[in-house]
Order: structure tokens, then sequence, then C-alpha cells
């Protein structure tokens, strides 16, 4: 068969070549020209940060209009992410009854919105972890949990911040080297000869290797939240305020609530202090009748359990004003929980960071003060020996801190007062010449 050339296609056939030949003049530049400039990838970033921002806004309430204003600024993640307003309106719509199913549209947001690489969303979605684990965990361990919608949503975020972590460490142990006091430091030199020993060196297990997870279950739902936990511990210090908060007061909820126990190590070691009054077996011997309590027993007549809670409650804000806290305006959000190790353990360290941060606000380290002897008092109840030992360093820590502050205000007061108060004036000197 032969096969005819048409001059028309042929003519536009090479009027198309000469207009795509005459088009890769003016092609921009090759992908890998672009990643090299600085000011191509920072549009790029605040392009999809915008774009997320903005579908962000329209899953809110009409109040999503104030949301979609800080796209428009030069960082649109960090203004989002510093705005209490924002915070407050994707709060409301997490704590909602019917979140965190499936067809949750903000949980997809926020699960979408991680899997991005831009760094500043990354760390928008994990500022609202404390949150959501919080509700997350309060809603599967409360009395009528049989009877709520799915949580998939919530468990799709978390497994997407879980594998992320498990992907960084790429199967490998969270590792931590235990000081030998036996090799000198920074800070002593050993009574002996030191030896140089490698095989001595000890090297404790943080964390276990990370195992894939696609679901989670109840035997490893601990373990999954711990390791999201960790992940928000990385960027704990770029966190605003309003989320260490969150985070505390649902650490202070999950250990159980009104607690007696929870003052108990700041009266032992007053009375230690003040009275010195030690039982035989090196431990302080604490006595309940500031609370109507003795031995553990109730040494009144009445058993309204009101009252009981009424009294307790007296007696952890007594002990509460006496460090400075005003515990009144630090209300606890979710349900007692079980706190295995492999959970409670990124929650001290968050809380850790949360009393000592060098710029965090009082309130956060109030409300971190409290949660953290909720938790003594769960760890003492548990007979959880971590638990106890860490818990209590950091409560002791806290009230050395405290007791610093306390006495610099005081010298600061002290001198400013000496300052400006006015001295006697001298009276002139006289003196006598005899003729």
């Amino acid at each position: 068969m032969d096969f005819h050339r048409n001059p028309s296609t042929n003519s536009a056939s090479s009027s198309t070549s000469s207009t795509s030949s005459a088009a890769a003049h003016h092609q921009p530049p090759p992908s890998s020209a672009t990643d090299n400039d600085p000011m191509h990838s920072w549009w790029e970033s605040v392009s999809k940060q915008r774009s997320r921002i903005l579908s962000l806004a329209a899953l809110l309430p009409s109040d999503g209009v104030a949301v979609s204003s800080l796209a428009d600024s030069d960082r649109p993640a960090v203004s989002l992410l510093s705005s209490p307003f924002a915070y407050s309106l994707i709060s409301s719509a997490l704590s909602s009854p019917k979140s965190g199913s499936g067809s949750d549209r903000l949980c997809q947001w926020l699960y979408e919105t991680f899997q991005s690489s831009d760094p500043h969303l990354r760390l928008l979605v994990l500022s609202f972890l404390p949150l959501l684990s919080g509700i997350y965990l309060s809603r599967v361990h409360s009395s009528d949990s049989s009877s709520l919608p799915s949580l998939a949503g919530f468990e799709a975020v978390l497994l997407a911040v879980y594998s992320s972590e498990a992907k960084s460490r790429a199967g490998k142990p969270l590792l931590v080297q235990i000081p030998d006091l036996s090799q000198p430091s920074l800070y002593h030199a050993p009574r002996n000869k030191p030896v140089d020993d490698r095989s001595r060196q000890s090297v404790g297990v943080l964390s276990p290797p990370l195992e894939p997870h696609l679901a989670v279950k109840s035997t490893k739902r601990a373990i999954i939240v711990g390791t999201a936990l960790d992940c928000y511990y990385k960027q704990v210090s770029q966190m605003p305020a309003w989320s260490k908060l969150d985070f505390c007061k649902f650490a202070a909820a999950w250990a159980g609530q009104d607690c007696p126990c929870r003052t108990k190590l700041d009266r032992d070691e007053d009375n230690h202090h003040e009275n010195g009054n030690v039982n035989g077996n090196g431990h302080i011997r604490l006595l309940r009748e500031d609370s109507g309590f003795s031995n553990g027993t109730r040494s009144g007549d009445g058993d309204e359990v009101d009252y009981e809670d009424d009294v307790i409650k007296e007696v952890v804000v007594v002990e509460m004003n006496t460090l400075g806290i005003n515990e009144e305006n630090l209300e606890t959000k979710g349900v007692r929980i079980p706190l295995p190790w492999e959970l409670l353990r990124p929650v001290v360290t968050i809380l850790g960071h949360c009393l000592f941060g060098p710029l965090n606000s009082q309130d956060v380290k109030d409300s971190a003060s409290v949660a953290v002897r909720c938790l003594y008092a769960r760890a003492s109840h548990d007979l959880a020996p971590q638990a106890i030992l860490a818990l209590q360093s950091l409560i002791r820590l806290d009230k050395n801190a405290r007791a610093a502050a306390t006495t610099a205000a005081t010298v600061t007061t002290n001198a400013s007062s000496n300052a400006n108060t006015p001295s006697k004036a001298k009276k002139p000197e006289i003196l006598l010449v005899s003729k």
C-alpha cells in the first residue's frame, strides 16, 4: 500500500516543530537549578502553607475567615501556630462529640498535612498532638466507650506520626549511656585510679526498636501514643504555651484526680525539716489529722464521699498555694487511664521540659507542677519504681527552683527598698578651737 504525503499536514507539522523549537529557548530552567535557589524554595514553601491553611479554614465554622487571613502573612504556618484564636477554633472542633471518626475531615486534614515535607506544617500538626492524644485516650478508656463512634480519624493521625518516627529510627533502639563513676568526668575525680575498661560501659535502652503497624491494637496503643509523644518532645521547645498547657492538664487527669498522695512528698519533706519525725524504717511518718484521716482510715464518724472529696481538695489547694501555685485556675481534662512505662516515660520527659524550660510561662510551669505531683501519687499506688524515682526527682527540683526564685525575689525587693529609702542627713561637724 502506497502512503501519499499530505502537503497541508506536512506544513502543519513543520510549523509545529518550529514553534516547539522556538519555545524551547523560553522554557524555565530545570528543576535542579530552581532547587538550589533559596528564593524559589521559600516561595514554594509559603505557597504550600497558604494552600493548606485555606483548606483548613474551609473546614471550620464561620469564624474560619479569621484563620484564612493568616494565610496572607510571610510565614503562614508560624502565624497559625502562634494564634491562640486559631488554636481555640481547632480545639473546639477536635473536642466535639462526633470528632475523630474515619470521615472526620479535620483529622483527614491533619493526616495529609503531616505527610507534607514542609517542616513548619509538620510542626503545626504536632502542636495539636497533646489535645488529640488526650481526647483519644480519654474516650477509649471512658466508661461508655462501647457506645462511642469509631476513632479511626484520631488513630490515622497517631499512626502517621508513629510511622514517621519509626522510619527516622531505622529499626534501631533509643539508647542512653549510663555514666561510670569510676571514670573521671567534668564534675568529679574518682578516688581510685581509673581503669580504661571498655567492657564496663553500661548502656540503657530507652525505647526498643519500633515495629511497623497498620492499625492501633489495644496491646500496642501505649507504644504508638508514647512514640508519637516522643516525636512531640523533639519539637517541644517550639510549641506554643497553650499546647503545653493542654498536655499538662491531660497528664494530671490521666493520673487520677483528687488523690491525697499528690502532695504527700511535699508534706513529708516539710515535716522532716520542721519536726524530724522519722520512724524506725527511715521513712517519714505522716499522720493525716489535717485531712480527717489517720493511718489511711477516716478518723471521723461520717462516711459521706462528698465530704472526703472536699477535704482532699482543700488539702491539695493549701499545699499548692504554699508552693505559690493557684490551682483554682488549673482545671484538668480527660479521665483516668492505664499508664504503662511505654506511655509514662515520654509524658514525664515532656513534663520535665514544661517545668524547667527557660522560656516557659509561669502558667505552664504551675500546670506541670500539678501534673507531676498527680503522676507521683499514681506511681506510688501502682508501685512503679522507675516512675517514682523520676517523678520524685522532678518534684524536688521544682521545690528547690521555686525556693530559689522566692529567695531571689526577696533579695531584689529588699535591695530596691533600701535604695529608695532616703538616708538621714549627717549633722555637720563642729570643731572647737581654743584660743
